[in-house]
């Protein structure tokens, strides 16, 4: 195996793994952000056969970095970790991702690594983490924290109350950052289709870690709202928002 760097310097030839044609607006948004990040020490890591297969990635950053609800400035914070295919799963390929972002966190003179997982979509489940040494930190709605620690002195990270950040937004709201390369997608489909049926949308870019970090919702970096109510906490389908539309209003779309 072979572990690329992505650097904002060889992005165009490396890819992002999870978004891969560099035509795509998708793409030139995450470049951008990326680009804005790296400085702050975030780090896209691409596993690779030595017949330069690509087989997983993981993006990692110092937690007071993180584009999530989190608190552990003494933390170096998984955003993503994925291996594509099911053939190459149960294989160490986790794992090894997993060390290089606990290597980079020593290197840093941080105490520990932490994670957010999910039992829904969009986000790891806690077995792999389970299985090198993370422990379960603090649970809200389908969200788990997750941390592994060699600092036994180390205060342990926490979750930030994003419910009371809910409370904030009246109306219709869909806030969303380019730290995913398909929000951008979604949340036009999302605008357009509410402009169709005559629907009052406030559309909000998450432009900075401290508005990431209040973010209303777990994922942070896709949050559908109507009157203070978190409705959907990842990016999602025009067909989905349809039948979204269809439960909260009885439209016909």
């Amino acid at each position: 195996m072979k572990l690329i760097e992505v650097t904002p310097e060889n992005a165009l030839q490396e890819t992002f793994f999870c978004i891969k044609d560099t035509k795509r607006h998708g793409f030139k948004d995450k470049y951008n952000w990326f680009n804005k990040r790296h400085k702050e020490g975030m780090r896209i890591k691409i596993l690779k056969s030595y017949a330069d297969k690509m087989l997983g990635f993981i993006e990692y950053v110092p937690a007071k970095f993180a584009w999530r609800p989190i608190e552990g400035d003494n933390y170096m914070f998984i955003h993503c970790i994925y291996i594509y295919s099911k053939k190459e799963r149960q294989k160490g390929y986790g794992a090894l991702l997993l060390k290089d972002a606990e290597n980079e966190a020593k290197a840093n003179g941080l105490d520990g690594l932490c994670v957010m997982t999910s039992d829904g979509g969009w986000l790891a489940n806690k077995s792999l983490f389970e299985k090198n040494d993370f422990h379960q930190i603090e649970t809200k709605d389908r969200f788990q924290l997750l941390a592994k620690t060699w600092n036994t002195a180390a205060l342990p990270p926490k979750l930030i109350d994003w419910h009371a950040e809910q409370k904030k937004y009246k109306g219709w709201h869909l806030l969303y950052s380019d730290q995913c390369p398909w929000n951008e997608k979604s949340a036009e489909a999302i605008l357009n289709l509410a402009m169709d049926v005559g629907l009052d949308m406030t559309l909000t870019k998450i432009t900075s870690v401290k508005e990431a970090k209040a973010a209303p919702s777990g994922f942070g970096v896709f949050n559908l709202l109507r009157d203070g109510r978190l409705i959907v906490d990842h990016y999602i389908s025009n067909t989905r928002f349809k039948n979204i539309l269809k439960k909260e209003l009885n439209l016909k779309v």
